[in-house]
């Protein structure tokens, strides 16, 4: 049925009301200069119109599915691009998925397009700060969430009417205004449909309504509608203004969660073949003319500084893209493959918030993140004082790639951008060992076989490191808060920033920049900068006699005139009572076998000579296997140097009291 039949109703109804005004100048005049004004706003800043909250189905604050919801809405905001209007987006997994969208409007500007969207994302958690479910108007876009799924559907409520009665009523009540306005609404649901794939859903139309009106009418549904769909959503939008909404105003919309409807006097909307209403330009002068020159300076200005800034960054994305081929070859296409763009990464942890950082270092720091496929990660974010290239990073994210192993954390993908390097891990929910090991109450929780099953574990990720990968790797900082421990308590060796790779024939290297954790250094290492394989297996030694007692390298025995975590350990090995090393809360579950054993690695570990520590494959053998004979360990290196230096302190004492 058309539209303009309705509208003879309306006409009657509205002329039953009316208030008799004589048209004036002057009335012209102010109308004029409110349509300007509106024209004016309209192009220059987002203008909110509604909020819709579900009270029925809520969430609990800081649970999953906030967590999630703010990814998404972090999310949404980072991919609003140069061409994209419309986006979808889903974070989680089963009752904590999320779905949400954007749509803009089909004429706005890219930059009020992200601003509109960007000041969305900011309102609607703030409106709705508990709701499952929401939708968010502006006359610039719509965003809208639910934890149900909502893409390619069309839906009708929640629904919001606005309607402005104000005007000429000469003008509105003429039988030419509501003829034009029913002209515009029969066409309008035929063409947006035809539209949808053309134009996104979005369709315009005027009509002259008097000799100095025109009327402006547009529709656009979401992009994800059929055809049919987005028909029956305009039509029944249109209808609304009909039944309940719009008799006798200038301008008015209809708003659904799937389409939107509006017409108006002025031309609010952007379009190539629209021109500004006659009573617009007759009533123009100059303050108006210098308003109108200066915008338009002011955007061919903003635009001139985009298109060099595009061209810039292009000329210089090839000129690396070319460096890329030319240093990394046939290795390029693994390069691209774990390649993020920093709007991902910023949009899974949430622009890099407080709340999302797990850990911190002189490295830089940690960040939880969820990808867009509900994926958990560990994003590290390296220091930007950090003097290392933007090749040698990627040389080192390929060498990380390279390593494949269950007892080694996985590298999921990297993102280097302006002045950002970030690596992204597979995340590992149990931190790392230390906090469990060095804690007062946490340490109880790790029994004897969950201790020897995490020595086995991490001997079997170095062996990798050492041996069995195509690279040999020292990893040169092995040390408990750098073993991460999953929801098994399966030990995963990560921090990799430190590594040298060696040449597989290759005994030794050297750096004038001795690099790692003092307690955890070989001797050869810390005083000559000398690093081995046989430096890795010194860090492992004091690890495993820290797991087997529970306390750090350092005096942290009955004082601080005791010797320290090697050399106790060596006394109560002499002494054959090594049962004293043991931490008193595995007293119900230790093997003494399997104790034995890890204290007499430990001790063949943390020799003063290098050629005298077992490699790691000999490591592994021994814990594999219980019959294998192991040699008796020499004392430990600082264990010497210590004796030393307390001899020369004891002699420099009684030389000063005599």
């Amino acid at each position: 049925m058309p539209f303009t039949y309705f509208f003879d109703s309306v006409k009657k109804i509205s002329r039953h009301n009316r208030i008799m005004i004589t048209k004036s100048k002057q009335n012209l005049t102010l109308f004029q200069l409110c349509t300007l004004l509106l024209t004016i706003a309209e192009t220059s800043a987002s203008v909110f119109n509604n909020v819709s909250c579900t009270s029925n189905k809520t969430f609990t604050p800081n649970s999953t599915f906030n967590t999630n919801l703010n990814t998404l809405l972090s999310y949404l905001s980072s991919n609003v691009t140069n061409n994209v209007r419309f986006f979808n987006a889903t974070v989680g997994k089963d009752s904590n998925t999320v779905y949400g969208l954007y749509m803009c409007r089909g004429d706005v500007p890219f930059a009020l397009c992200r601003e509109c969207v960007g000041f969305a994302t900011q309102t609607i958690p703030s409106s709705c700060p508990t709701s499952k479910e929401a939708v968010i108007w502006y006359n610039e876009c719509l965003l809208r969430y639910s934890y149900r799924f909502i893409f390619s559907k069309m839906e009708e409520w929640p629904r919001h009417k606005i309607n402005i009665p104000l005007g000429d009523p000469v003008v509105l009540h003429s039988n030419g205004f509501y003829t034009a306005l029913g002209s515009i609404f029969d066409e309008l649901p035929n063409k947006a449909a035809l539209d949808l794939s053309e134009s996104n859903g979005y369709a315009v139309k005027q009509e002259n309504a008097s000799g100095s009106v025109t009327l402006y009418g547009l529709a656009q549904c979401t992009p994800d509608l059929a055809a049919g769909d987005c028909k029956l959503c305009v039509a029944d939008a249109v209808a609304e203004f009909v039944k309940s909404c719009c008799g006798g105003s200038i301008g008015a919309s209809v708003l659904f969660p799937s389409c939107i409807v509006r017409y108006e006097t002025y031309p609010f909307y952007q379009h190539s073949g629209t021109s500004a209403p006659t009573m617009i330009q007759r009533g123009r002068n100059i303050g108006t003319e210098v308003l109108v020159i200066v915008v338009v300076l002011l955007v061919v200005l903003a635009m001139l500084f985009g298109f060099s800034y595009c061209f810039i960054r292009i000329k210089a994305r090839k000129k690396r893209k070319a460096s890329d081929r030319e240093n990394f070859g046939p290795e390029l296409t693994v390069l691209e493959s774990l390649e993020f763009d920093l709007a991902t990464i910023e949009a899974a942890t949430n622009k890099f918030s407080e709340d999302r950082r797990i850990g911190k270092g002189g490295y830089g720091e940690v960040y939880k993140g969820i990808l867009p496929n509900g994926e958990e990660v560990a994003v590290k974010r390296l220091s930007t004082n950090s003097k290392q290239g933007g090749e040698e990073f990627k040389n080192e994210v390929l060498l990380i790639a390279k390593l494949q192993h269950k007892n080694l954390v996985r590298l999921i993908g990297f993102c280097q951008e302006d002045r950002e390097k970030i690596l992204i891990y597979e995340y590992v929910p149990n931190k790392s060992l230390d906090h469990f090991l060095f804690d007062s109450q946490k340490h109880r929780q790790l029994t004897w076989p969950e201790r020897f099953k995490i020595v086995k574990g991490i001997a079997r990720g170095i062996l990798y490191l050492h041996e069995d990968s195509r690279l040999k790797i020292i990893h040169r900082d092995i040390k408990p808060s750098n073993v991460l421990l999953d929801n098994g308590i399966n030990p995963k060796i990560s921090d990799f920033g430190m590594a040298r790779m060696v040449a597989t024939d290759q005994i030794q290297g050297c750096t004038n920049r001795v690099v790692g954790t003092y307690g955890y250094m070989s001797p050869e290492y810390a005083m000559h900068g000398q690093f081995s394989e046989k430096s890795d297996v010194f860090s492992f030694g004091v690890m495993v006699l820290e797991i087997i007692s529970g306390k750090k390298n350092s005096c942290s025995f009955e004082s601080c005139r005791v010797d320290d975590l090697l050399s106790y350990a060596w006394n109560n090995w002499r002494d054959e009572s090594p049962y004293q090393l043991l931490d008193s809360t595995l007293l119900e579950s230790y093997v003494p076998n399997e104790v034995e054993k890890c204290m007499q690695i430990g001790l063949l570990c943390v020799q003063e000579n290098p050629d005298d520590r077992p490699t790691m494959g000999t490591i592994v053998s021994y814990l594999s296997n219980p019959s294998f004979e192991m040699p008796f360990p020499l004392e430990p290196a600082f264990f010497m140097h210590g004796r030393m230096r307390r001899h020369s302190a004891e002699h420099e004492s009684s030389s000063g009291m005599a």
